[in-house]
């Protein structure tokens, strides 16, 4: 039975099932918070990003499907210069949360990727016993303008490896726009041009610098396809990120946090709307989700199975996900609501309305 990893405020729930059929098969850190979760489909191997208040930031790995854990290195940032052009940052150098974790290319074996609050990103070789930091990003000129997104600095939370190329790397900041870089992060390319910011003034509303692109995700098929959910609304981009075309916002609403794409049609994908950045509940207390079969063309609202009435659900950033079947569909809220869909998310059939709230959810 597939594994579905629910990380929490209170501890990683492991659920196994198939279809609509779910449940909580194991709770590993019960009472911890947990910020992010990662399946490595290369080993099997399991992740899980810790965030311990005056301990600092923990991580974890198991090779055996969480029956046993060890304790890594966490990404930690190097001291902070006391001269030079860093030395007045502003920014703290150190590491408050770790927001998302991704897998290195198939030819990468022990290769993972960590991005953090604030946003530094950083590289492990050796399957996370050591990490080490992005300087060349960190160190971009405009890396100082970025502001946080919902935090007290910007984070990147969105991290995808070119299935093609394992030295193409995407990143998305909130708010910094999103970055690629072409040669394993040796250097870095700001890719926001399409993209518009409406709570900066109309002159600055096109600064890619700037952007808050809340969630990205790419079509494992089609890899130049390119899905966001920002701040301000939807994008997509067909050229690896180079050109950002904007989606007429969906009924009820453009605004939210979750985007899906199925793995194999580009053209299709998932996204749980809000009411808005200062109203962050389902408009009029309906839960929905979005879904588009025609690269933004048109949405289909889809309802079955959700709370229709008093619902103040908010489907974070990482609380939606899809299988590689791209039928299997997982949603999961902050307030401890968890839906599953075996139908691409016409149906949905409640598993919990009792979890901590929801940071990320992922198939393994």
């Amino acid at each position: 039975m597939q594994p579905l990893l629910v990380a929490t405020r209170k501890g990683l729930f492991v659920l196994r099932g198939a279809g609509t059929d779910w449940a909580i098969a194991a709770h590993h850190f019960a009472g911890e918070p947990v910020t992010s979760v990662q399946a490595d489909a290369r080993d099997g191997a399991w992740y899980a990003a810790l965030r311990m208040g005056h301990f600092g930031v923990k991580l974890r790995r198991s090779a055996d499907q969480g029956q046993t854990w060890q304790e890594i290195a966490a990404p930690a940032f190097p001291p902070k210069p006391t001269e030079g052009p860093l030395a007045d940052d502003t920014t703290p150098w150190s590491v408050d949360l770790i927001w998302t974790l991704a897998a290195g290319g198939a030819d990468e074996p022990g290769v993972l990727w960590a991005g953090c609050i604030p946003a530094g990103l950083f590289r492990s070789t050796d399957f996370g016993a050591n990490w080490t930091l992005n300087t060349a990003l960190w160190e971009q000129p405009g890396r100082r303008d970025w502001m946080g997104g919902g935090y007290d600095h910007a984070g990147i939370h969105s991290i995808v490896v070119d299935p093609r190329d394992s030295r193409h790397v995407t990143v998305a900041v909130s708010c910094g726009g999103v970055w690629q870089t072409r040669d394993g992060g040796e250097h870095w390319a700001l890719t926001a041009s399409g993209m518009k910011a409406d709570y900066l003034p109309a002159d600055n509303a096109d600064d890619g610098n700037a952007q808050d692109p809340h969630c990205l995700v790419q079509c494992a098929a089609s890899p130049d396809v390119l899905w966001v959910q920002h701040h301000c609304g939807i994008y997509r981009s067909d050229n690896g990120g180079q050109q950002w075309t904007g989606i007429d916002a969906p009924a009820p609403s453009g605004f939210g946090f979750a985007v899906a794409c199925d793995p194999q049609n580009p053209r299709r994908a998932w996204f749980v709307p809000a009411q808005a950045d200062a109203c962050r509940i389902p408009v009029d207390g309906r839960m929905v989700v979005n879904r588009t079969d025609d690269g933004g063309a048109s949405f289909q609202a889809f309802s079955s199975g959700l709370p229709q009435a008093h619902a103040y659900h908010l489907v974070y950033r990482h609380g939606l996900d899809v299988s590689a079947d791209g039928q299997t569909l997982a949603m999961a809220s902050t307030t401890g609501g968890l839906w599953l869909s075996a139908d691409a998310g016409e149906h949905w059939q409640g598993v919990s309305n009792d979890l901590p709230p929801v940071a990320m959810l992922r198939f393994a």
